[in-house]
């Protein structure tokens, strides 16, 4: 059974919540964060990405970066941008981009079903950017940004989320300057929500893997710091919007590899059948298309036999049979030969890519399936690095969870 935790959120006015409302730390750089909050005093990008407000080259685990951010929070509290519920409650979250909508439920979720596999991952986190959450988050007392996460669809749920919007006007309703959509409701009678969930075997994670790591961490920290814990305590719970599988897309992860050897296409025409003037997107799972500056070529990835979940992913297949054996690239979490390209930046931006001269070869992906990330995690396996890339993102700012 999964746990539904309502909580008493910060969130901003309707009058402001443009002015609040920004993208998650992990798309954006600091550069990009700095000239996105330029001019902006209550962009929450000056709480997730601080280091924007110090001198340029600071590093981002700087020991002032992380008392910036709880500097900045404050503030914002202070100043009443963000204002407390006095009531403990769940919201939904609409999101509506390029005429297709999913519709999450906005609550918090448990350390606890995360630490015991009720929450179910699918990606390896890294030690450092563990590191940097935690320390916001404690630094903090605050889980600043949710987690996207899924379940299986149930009608009990939909029907109270139907409910609740049908009789209810939405607290935020505007438009980002991405096209995206952003509604949310509040639902303050949580009891029924709360009960569906726990007919929810497991709730899977699908975009923020190191920001649930990070607050199992940071509750472990402080559960032995306090002699008379319960285990009710706000830090045992962390915000996650929970969206049903049927509304969940996932878009493309590319690759783009920096060097490849002279002889490459050769070596590339001896293992694989490529058809030549390719369309830069493959249409059907099991195709990849590449491009090294002349026109696009698309090949088939061989099947392994009796392949379990993950051995049946693209993203595999094309580690297995072309990354590792014809580029020397064993670990794409960290060789520097390989980068990776959100599938929203489109096609183009890899032909760029290639054209500039700052890569030799691109790889155009077909999209991992929502169903296949489900498969690996129910086998409790892992999916090799950079395998999904989720649009549209949850805003950042809109409902934030203290402790």
């Amino acid at each position: 059974m999964a746990i539904l935790h309502p909580f008493k959120a910060h969130k901003p006015s309707s009058e402001n919540v443009k002015d609040v409302a920004c993208v998650p730390y992990d798309v954006i750089s600091a550069d990009e964060a700095r000239a996105m909050a330029e001019d902006k005093e209550n962009s929450f990008l000056h709480v997730i990405r601080p280091e924007i407000d110090l001198p340029e080259g600071t590093a981002f685990n700087n020991d002032a970066v992380y008392r910036k951010g709880k500097e900045n929070l404050d503030e914002l509290i202070e100043n009443e941008v963000l204002i407390q519920d006095q009531e403990r409650a769940v919201y939904i979250y609409r999101l509506t981009w390029q005429g297709r909508t999913q519709t999450g439920i906005f609550g918090c979720v448990s350390v606890d079903d995360y630490n015991n596999e009720v929450i179910l991952k699918h990606e390896l986190t890294r030690p450092d950017k563990e590191d940097d959450r935690t320390r916001h988050i404690l630094t903090q007392s605050a889980h600043a940004e949710p987690v996207m996460m899924t379940y299986k669809d149930s009608a009990e749920i939909d029907e109270e989320v139907e409910r609740v919007i049908g009789q209810n006007t939405s607290l935020f309703d505007f438009t980002a300057e991405d096209g995206v959509r952003h509604e949310i409701w509040k639902i303050s009678e949580t009891q029924d929500l709360e009960k569906a969930f726990e007919k929810v075997s497991h709730l899977y994670i699908a975009d923020g893997h190191h920001r649930c790591k990070s607050a199992s961490r940071a509750a472990e920290k402080l559960r032995k710091k306090n002699p008379d814990h319960t285990g009710e305590e706000e830090y045992n719970f962390f915000p996650a919007v929970l969206f049903p599988m049927s509304q969940m897309e996932i878009l493309a992860y590319n690759r783009v590899v920096f060097s490849i050897p002279d002889d490459f296409i050769r070596q590339l025409n001896k293992k694989f059948e490529i058809a030549k003037n390719a369309a830069p997107t493959p249409q059907e799972k099991g195709r990849v298309s590449i491009y090294t500056g002349d026109s696009w070529k698309e090949i088939q990835l061989p099947k392994p036999k009796n392949p379990t979940s993950v051995e049946k992913l693209d993203v595999h297949r094309l580690q297995r049979y072309l990354l590792e054996p014809m580029l020397g690239i064993t670990d794409p979490r960290r060789d520097k030969n390989i980068s990776f390209v959100g599938g929203i930046r489109g096609t183009e931006e890899l032909e760029k890519l290639v054209d500039s001269g700052k890569a030799e070869l691109a790889i155009s992906m077909y999209p991992t399936s929502i169903e296949e990330l489900v498969e690996v995690s129910d086998e409790g396996q892992l999916m090799p690095p950079k395998s999904t890339w989720f649009e549209p993102k949850l805003r950042s700012g809109l409902i934030v969870h203290t402790f």
